[in-house]
């Protein structure tokens, strides 16, 4: 469905008509009125699908609605980043702008191409994959990882975007501060989570640009090969240890014999490479010791409830800020925790 200029004024989420004569003014070729529709299962930035009436799609990401955390949803660093990435081999959408226009959106607004492709964000999707198909695609974000974490960030012009102190140091401060900012409850069992991962930081051997959110479902994926054409959603996107990097993925990667986490199943259905296939192709295709991975895969789903439980804060506090198929509970956040103390634990 196709939203409906009327029902998207300048006052709520996002005004179409305006962005499109901002784009047309600044040289992309622009058909008549634009419209918009919200578009994936994302909760963090809001992402609509922008057309024109010749058919021209773009995509177009802005903060959510309400109270915002210090320094998160910034889709000006991710501009920045994307614009970096634009030589290298990281598969990435092409920037188009980056508005903040105050008189286009009360808020700045990344503009990027469409890419055309299949989105695994749903178990219907998933399960229309061959079995070959399935197993590629765990492979090909071991692989995108490899091609992210060899990026030069100085020849890039990525070498201030953060901090060259210890990368896991600045994880537990940075995410514990978002939990005391964000959270709707008391968690006894997370706080046990963060003083075993105090206890537990390894030593840094490397600083590279990280990803921060590599999953199945922050790809575009070719239909036929199940190559990753373009990943997505770099607002998290740092400096730091790499091994953070392919924990993240790790801790968004299930398996049957796992216990409950409350994620997206789709790694759970026969065919999907296991996590042990990752670890081994993003080995082999990195070069990279990997001691210490398993600090790092904790930490990942520490990470993944923190960000559920804020998620859930917004829709909160602004229910326009809820995706499609509605926020994180409180017993989807609490699996998720038990599962990384079951994961320390090992």
């Amino acid at each position: 469905m196709t939203t409906d200029v009327a029902q998207i004024g300048s006052s709520v989420e996002l005004d179409p008509a305006a962005l499109g004569l901002y784009l047309q003014a600044r040289g992309t070729p622009v058909a008549g009125a634009v419209s918009a529709k919200r578009i994936g299962l994302g909760q963090s930035n809001l992402t609509y699908e922008l057309r024109d009436e010749a058919g021209r799609r773009w995509v177009a990401r802005r903060p959510p609605l309400g109270h915002l955390l210090a320094s998160a949803h910034d889709v000006g660093r991710e501009h920045k980043i994307l614009s970096a990435l634009a030589g290298t081999d990281v598969p990435i959408p092409g920037v188009i702008a980056l508005v903040e226009d105050p008189a286009v959106c009360d808020a700045p607004v990344l503009v990027v191409e469409y890419v055309d492709g299949l989105v695994v964000d749903r178990m219907g999707a998933a399960e229309a994959l061959s079995p070959e198909q399935r197993h590629t695609v765990g492979l090909e974000l071991a692989r995108v990882l490899a091609r992210v974490h060899a990026v030069d960030v100085e020849d890039a012009g990525l070498s201030d975007l953060a901090s060259h102190s210890p990368y896991a140091l600045r994880q537990l401060k940075r995410w514990s501060r978002q939990w005391n900012a964000s959270r709707t409850r008391d968690l006894p069992s997370l706080d046990r989570l963060t003083a075993w991962l105090t206890a537990h930081v390894p030593t840094t051997t490397s600083l590279t640009l990280v990803h921060g959110d590599l999953h199945i479902r922050n790809v575009i994926l070719d239909p036929i090969s199940a190559g990753v054409r373009a990943a997505l959603d770099w607002e998290l996107s740092t400096l730091g240890d790499p091994l953070a990097d392919l924990g993240s993925t790790l801790a968004y990667w299930p398996e049957p014999s796992d216990p409950p986490s409350g994620l997206f199943e789709a790694s759970t259905l026969a065919g999907f490479a296991t996590r042990e296939e990752i670890i081994e192709t993003y080995a082999a295709e990195s070069g990279r010791d990997l001691r210490g991975l398993n600090f790092w895969e904790v930490l990942g789903m520490w990470k993944i409830a923190i960000i559920a439980e804020g998620v859930r804060r917004r829709a909160l506090d602004e229910p326009a800020n809820a995706a499609e198929h509605g926020t994180p509970t409180v017993e989807l956040i609490d699996a998720m925790v038990a599962r990384a103390l079951h994961r320390a634990a090992a």
